[in-house]
């Protein structure tokens, strides 16, 4: 309970309460809505459908989220720097290559690993083996970057029509999340695409163009997004090329 209001606790098959209730409106929590005690890959499209997110602690039920501001990415004020480019044309010279879905696993699983001073991660077996399903039913796709034949990097997401969620990144060599997250985007502008959802506020994100936009402006523009033709994972998928 948070200032006398109850936290609302869903189960699979309720429905998530509005953004504009209450405890969503607590600035301290920016956009906390509702607590479960599982999660599965229906409770994930229906939340997704209306811009909310599941992020929990260690050791906390599954907490499903819709900040306000939200963080977005719109692909034509993507910006990266002429060094990064330089660093891309040099590692694709080298043996790097840029892959989509051919290691969705691998990919989460490396981004469940706890980074630098954290002890645990958001990312448990439950959240893995739900994406999962998202995967195998073409609603959630992973971007791999590889060196020779090894995975150095990568980024998965959430995808319903033409409205992308980015979930993770992660990176085993300097670059490498920054190249999947290029590779993503140019992809993206060949792909009548248009924005990524951030999620959450940080300084890196910024420096690739992404601002904060108010949560009313975000829920539209999911709206309109979710209902477009699916973007071509399948049939026209990311690959190396985008890059150069």
């Amino acid at each position: 309970m948070i200032n006398n209001r109850q936290i609302p606790w869903i189960g699979p098959e309720m429905d998530f309460p509005t953004t504009d209730n209450g405890i969503a409106e607590i600035s301290e929590l920016n956009g906390l809505l509702a607590a479960s005690d599982r999660l599965n890959s229906k409770m994930l499209l229906k939340a997704y459908a209306r811009g909310i997110f599941p992020w929990s602690g260690d050791n906390q039920p599954i907490l499903w989220w819709a900040p306000n501001p939200r963080m977005v990415l719109k692909c034509k004020d993507f910006s990266i720097h002429d060094s990064l480019k330089k660093k891309i044309r040099k590692k694709i010279k080298s043996g790097l290559r840029l892959t989509c879905d051919m290691a969705f696993l691998d990919v989460i699983s490396a981004c469940s690993v706890p980074r630098t001073g954290q002890n645990g991660s958001w990312i448990t077996p439950e959240i893995i083996t739900s994406y999962k399903s998202l995967h195998e039913k073409n609603l959630a796709h992973s971007i791999e970057v590889w060196h020779d034949e090894h995975l150095i990097g990568g980024l998965y997401t959430v995808s319903i029509g033409k409205m992308v969620f980015g979930e993770s990144m992660f990176y085993r060599q300097s670059d490498a999340s920054k190249i999947a997250l290029t590779g993503l985007v140019k992809w993206l502008i060949q792909n009548d695409g248009e924005v990524i959802d951030c999620q959450q506020q940080t300084k890196h994100l910024s420096s690739f163009g992404a601002k904060p936009i108010a949560r009313e402006e975000f829920e539209v523009l999911i709206k309109r997004l979710i209902k477009l033709p699916d973007l071509p994972w399948s049939s026209n998928p990311p690959t190396t090329a985008i890059l150069t």
